[in-house]
C-alpha cells in the first residue's frame, strides 16, 4: 500500500531571521529581507526531512504544489510526484491554504509542511484537525506545537509511519505572535486552534514556554557571576532572551530582547544586529557568544536567534559559548537534551555532546546536547 504524502513548502519563511527582522510576515517582509541580503532556507530544510525517506521511495506518494512550494525539492530528490496545485510566481498563504484544502479533499496520510507559525496558522485554517499533520520547522516563530524539533526529526516521524510503526496521534495547539509587536519587542501569543500530529516525544517539539523566568534573585546570581568573568578587549555577543536580558540589566545596558546585542568592555557597542553584521563587527576580534535556552523546548541554536549565523558559530568555537540557565528551566526538559538547529547539519554535530551552563554563582552544571536518536 502506497504512503500519500502531502507536501506544503513555504519558501519564504524564515527570511526574516538573519537579517533581524523577526519574521517573514506582511506583504514586504520578504522583500525586503532578500534586499538585505537573506537566503531562502525552507527548500533546503525540506530537503534535510525528505533525504530520510529516500530509501522508502518506493512506498509513497508525494502530492505538492509546483515549484518552490514542494514540487522542485521532491522531484530532486527522485520521488513519486503528483502536483496537485499550481501556485502564484509570488506565492502566498492564499496558495498554502488552497493546496491544504486539496490535499484534505485527497484524503493523504499526512500533511508535511515547512514553515513558522504563520504558515502553521494556514494550514489550521484550511483543514483544522480533520488529517494528521507535521511541520519541519523553517520560520523565525516556532510557538506552536506542530513542530518536529528540527528537519532530519521531521523526516523521522514520517518513516515511521511509512514502515509501519505504531504511533499515537495526539492534538497539539497551533501559536502564533504579532510580529509588529514582537519587533518592538514585546511578545503577545495567541492560541489559533489545534491540530492533530503524530504523537513521538523523542521528535516533535513541545509548545513554547511562555511568560518571563519569575525567579529573579537566580537570575541576579547567574547575571553577577557572568559579568564578574568577563574579559577584557572581548566582544560579547548577547542572545536573546529573559535570561541574557538580566546580564545586560546588571551591567545597565540597554537590552534589546528578542534581538542579539554586542558589547565590549561592559559598554554596548551595537544593538538588534543581522548575521551579516555580527560577522563585520568581529572578524579578526577575540569573541565570545552568551545565549540560553527556549523554555520547554530546550534549543539553544535555530529559535529566534537566526542572526547566529553557522559562520559566526564556527569562528566563535564552542570553548567560547556561554550557556547560561536556570535549573528550573533545565528541569523542565525532563532530561532531554539541549537543541542546536542551526540549519548546517555537520555543525549540530559538531556541538553535540556535553556543554557547561552556569546556572547561578559559580554554580554550574554539565548538560548534554544534541538528541541522541535524532540521526539513527
Amino acid at each position: 500500500m502506497q504512503f500519500k504524502l502531502g507536501l506544503i513548502i513555504n519558501p519564504v519563511a524564515g527570511l526574516g531571521g538573519s537579517v533581524a527582522l523577526k519574521g517573514s510576515d506582511g506583504e514586504n517582509t520578504a522583500a525586503k529581507a532578500i534586499e538585505l541580503g537573506a537566503q531562502a532556507k525552507a527548500n533546503t530544510r525540506t530537503q534535510a526531512a525528505l533525504e530520510v525517506l529516500v530509501p522508502y521511495k518506493d512506498k509513497l506518494t508525494i502530492y505538492t504544489v509546483n515549484g518552490d512550494m514542494g514540487e522542485k525539492t521532491a522531484r530532486k530528490l527522485g520521488f513519486n510526484v503528483e502536483v496537485i496545485y499550481t501556485a502564484n510566481s509570488v506565492t502566498s498563504s492564499d496558495d498554502t491554504e488552497a493546496s491544504a484544502k486539496l490535499l484534505k479533499s485527497l484524503d493523504v496520510d499526512l500533511v508535511l509542511f515547512a514553515g513558522g507559525d504563520g504558515t502553521a496558522r494556514n494550514i489550521c485554517h484550511a483543514i483544522e484537525d480533520t488529517i494528521p499533520v507535521l511541520g519541519v520547522p523553517a520560520g523565525c516563530k516556532i510557538h506552536s506545537g506542530v513542530y518536529a524539533i528540527t528537519p532530519k526529526a521531521a523526516g523521522r516521524v514520517v518513516e515511521m509511519l511509512v514502515t509501519g510503526e505504531l504511533v499515537t496521534l495526539a492534538d497539539a495547539d497551533v501559536m502564533d505572535i504579532d510580529e509588529e509587536a514582537f519587533r518592538q519587542g514585546t511578545v503577545k501569543a495567541k492560541r489559533y486552534g489545534e491540530m492533530q500530529i503524530p504523537s513521538e516525544v523523542r521528535y516533535v517539539q513541545a509548545v513554547k514556554n511562555g511568560g518571563k523566568e519569575t525567579d529573579e534573585l537566580v537570575l541576579a546570581d547567574i547575571a553577577a557571576h557572568v559579568v564578574s568573568e568577563m574579559d577584557e578587549d572581548t566582544y560579547y555577543i548577547m542572545g536573546s532572551g529573559s535570561t541574557v536580558e538580566a546580564i545586560m540589566q546588571e551591567m545597565g545596558l540597554d537590552n534589546t530582547l528578542l534581538g542579539v546585542d554586542l558589547i565590549k568592555d561592559q559598554t554596548l557597542v551595537a544593538k538588534d544586529l543581522t548575521a551579516r553584521q555580527l560577522l563585520d563587527y568581529t572578524h579578526g576580534h577575540k569573541s565570545k557568544l552568551i545565549i540560553t535556552l527556549i523554555g520547554g523546548q530546550g534549543h539553544i541554536f535555530g529559535r529566534g536567534n537566526q542572526q547566529l549565523s553557522p559562520e559566526l558559530i564556527r569562528t566563535i568555537g564552542k570553548e567560547n559559548i556561554i550557556v547560561v540557565a536556570t535549573k528550573i528551566k533545565l528541569h523542565a526538559l525532563n532530561g532531554r537534551p539541549l537543541i542546536c538547529d542551526t540549519g548546517d547539519s555537520a555543525l549540530d554535530d559538531e556541538l553535540t555532546g556535553y556543554i557547561k551552563v552556569t546556572t547561578g554563582y559559580n554554580d554550574h552544571i554539565m548538560y548534554a546536547v544534541g538528541y541522541e536518536n535524532q540521526e539513527k
